[in-house]
């Protein structure tokens, strides 16, 4: 009978070739102290290779996907991505919590759903595939698990449509970009803006969203849409 590690393998479609590295990814500090007579590590040293691991290849990403994008904006766009929440997102999309061997109080303390818990496990799973296979085979799971999922992470859309305009703007040597706030409606408690976009106070794009950032957001979009960008 397949172990739940065996199916978990079998679901990434990758093979560990050392399987104890995949199961001490998996165990948490309070599991190993309630068994101290089994051989083995908790996750912690795990977790901290893994969170160099991913923050290289996030960043190898974003280098070579934005090749104009500043310093700033490269290390604000990582931050967004390797974040707790965002982690946490990208272990419940692959089930991670159903993998997480932990002790028994903090299984009953509702541990299996902690968000630091399960961004933790990530990062520990990052780092022993890397010291298991290598470089190579953490770039590929993140290219088929993490990459995909960009799009829904705190609404970074894979790109900054305002920074992505304000490029386009000063490379075509367009003048003065700006964005003013057309409307604001609905109650309080569901705010609705409309922005527009202004080129040399010429009307473009126009966008929607709950708050002034988003819709300003949506019309830099609309406006490179417009531009064929």
């Amino acid at each position: 009978m397949a172990s739940k590690f065996d199916q978990l393998q079998q679901s990434l479609q990758f093979q560990f070739v050392n399987p104890s590295l995949l199961k001490q990814a998996f165990t948490h500090a309070s599991y190993r102290n309630e068994h101290r007579g089994e051989n083995g590590q908790d996750n912690e040293r795990l977790e901290f290779l893994g969170d160099a691991v991913l923050e290289l290849l996030i960043s190898e990403y974003l280098f070579e996907r934005y090749p104009t994008l500043p310093e700033g904006e490269l290390t604000r766009m990582r931050a967004a991505i390797v974040c707790e929440p965002s982690l946490v997102k990208f272990a419940t999309k692959l089930q991670f919590n159903k993998y997480i061997r932990l002790g028994r109080g903090e299984e009953l303390s509702g541990g299996r759903r902690r968000p630091a818990l399960l961004a933790d496990v990530f990062e520990a799973f990052m780092g022993a595939l890397f010291l298991d296979q290598g470089l190579q085979a953490v770039r590929s799971f993140v290219q088929n698990y993490v990459l995909p999922e960009l799009e829904n992470v705190h609404g970074l859309l894979l790109s900054d449509f305002k920074t992505l305009l304000q490029e386009h703007v000063q490379r075509e040597n367009m003048g003065t970009l700006s964005y003013r706030i057309l409307e604001e409606r609905g109650p309080a408690h569901s705010r609705e803006f409309v922005s527009q976009v202004l080129i040399n106070d010429t009307a473009y794009g126009v966008g929607v969203g709950r708050s002034k950032k988003e819709a300003e957001q949506h019309a830099a979009h609309e406006t490179l849409t417009m531009l064929g960008r």
